[in-house]
């Protein structure tokens, strides 16, 4: 049984249909991405999936349960952390806790020693009376994250976590997804930012125009997708990168800071052309990398031609 299945899902707007027969699924125990630019449904498909709205048609289980049969049902095995704090600021992050512990039916003993722990794992708990009005936004955003796992979810839903968030604070959110994760929690992570997809995520999901464009493992959908690779090359004296063109296998040569990068579909052979080029000139290589199209390349490609 997977984490999530969806079937022929559909939703409309008016006229307008934000997302159109859409068929995937997300296994147990992985880190599934659901990317996409502005407006192509993957906010609209993430609150079907968490039962915020309903769909106009098609299927969607958790874990087995059909949410708009059992929305209570399925909802009690997922947490959500949505993009826009749903945190209360005039509370303390304890009551921010405890509250979502009513929400969940969870009995006062078992939310106190849940709320302790949870605290202390996001380094909140010397925080716990302040009002949340009071917290950076990072520390907010831990704390939702902290209220999304009261109910200790299978699921994790989080949508764009690392949103306007400073690197440090990034940083140890992603950390802590990952270790979620290593715990045993699914997750399924909607953003726009394709390092993070790329650093946390097993699968990935691009969605445009309401329609599935691909979905793979990052590295195979770079592989299946990605056209030229290139070499990254730095000498210890600027060279005329005509010489470099010359090169068999070399499509294009462009400039990349004190670099130069040459694009090709035969990396291996414009190495060892490299190698010679630099002993027949009398030249230092100071760098010298192969690199494939980053999951940035590959996402404009799936997603051109707006």
């Amino acid at each position: 049984m997977n984490a999530i299945e969806v079937n022929n899902l559909t939703k409309r707007f008016g006229d307008f249909t934000a997302v159109d027969n859409l068929d995937f699924e997300v296994e147990n125990g992985e880190i599934f991405g659901f990317l996409g630019p502005n407006g192509a449904g993957k906010t609209t498909t993430a609150r079907m999936l968490t039962g915020i709205i309903k769909p106009d048609s098609g299927l969607i289980k958790i874990k087995g349960i059909d949410i708009q049969r059992n929305p209570i049902k399925a909802k009690q095995i997922i947490g959500v952390v949505p993009e826009l704090s749903n945190a209360y600021t005039d509370l303390s992050a304890w009551h921010n806790l405890q509250f979502m512990a009513q929400l969940y039916g969870i009995p006062k003993n078992k939310s106190t020693k849940r709320a302790e722990k949870l605290l202390m794992k996001f380094d909140l708990y010397e925080w716990k009376d302040h009002k949340v009005k009071t917290f950076s936004k990072g520390m907010k955003q831990k704390l939702i994250l902290a209220m999304s796992l009261m109910n200790d979810p299978e699921i994790l839903f989080l949508d764009e976590p690392t949103s306007g968030l400073d690197v440090r604070s990034s940083r140890l959110i992603k950390d802590m997804v990952l270790e979620l994760n290593k715990e045993g929690k699914t997750i399924f992570l909607t953003t726009h930012y394709m390092e993070e997809a790329n650093q946390l995520c097993n699968r990935i999901a691009v969605i445009n125009h309401g329609n599935i464009a691909a979905i793979d493992a990052p590295e195979k959908l770079k592989m299946r997708i990605g056209g030229l690779k290139w070499v990254e090359i730095g000498f210890n004296i600027p060279v005329d990168p005509h010489d470099l063109h010359a090169m068999q296998g070399v499509v294009d040569v462009q400039k990349s800071g004190d670099k130069l990068r040459l694009y090709t579909d035969k990396p291996g052979r414009i190495v060892y052309q490299l190698v010679d080029y630099s002993r027949s000139s009398n030249l230092e290589i100071l760098t010298l990398n192969t690199m494939t199209p980053t999951l940035e390349d590959i996402f404009i490609k799936l997603t051109e031609g707006e």
